[in-house]
């Protein structure tokens, strides 16, 4: 369950990331409105999700899917342009990501062993 609330985070992290450059620097009310509902629940769910996954981890994860949909959309409406490279280093954004995910790794709820035993 944390890693769907981190990836759902992420989401609306590339959600409030889109509006905050639609408003205008905050002068246009619906996506200054909508910047602020993603960037509270953006935040909120990787603050529950901290608890479960370790930070270095859940904010790579958060930051690296937020951007890629970031620039995914912006290329998809044109107001980014499309290029090979940018693609492929999307690709990578993504590759790395899921990499983090496979990497085995302790949970931050199992108990830590004590080193100096």
């Amino acid at each position: 369950m944390p890693w769907i609330v981190l990836l759902v985070s992420a989401v609306f992290e590339a959600v409030w990331a889109t509006a905050l450059g639609m408003s205008n620097g905050f002068t246009e009310t619906g996506p200054t409105l909508v910047f602020l509902g993603a960037l509270a629940v953006s935040m909120l769910g990787l603050g529950w999700a901290v608890k479960h996954i370790p930070i270095g981890t859940a904010y790579a994860v958060w930051v690296g899917i937020g951007a890629a949909l970031t620039v995914t959309y912006a290329m998809a409406t044109g107001t980014e342009s499309v290029s090979v490279g940018k693609v492929v280093f999307i690709a990578g954004i993504i590759a790395s990501v899921i990499g983090l995910k496979l990497i085995p790794g302790r949970s931050r709820t199992e108990p830590q062993e004590d080193a100096g035993r």
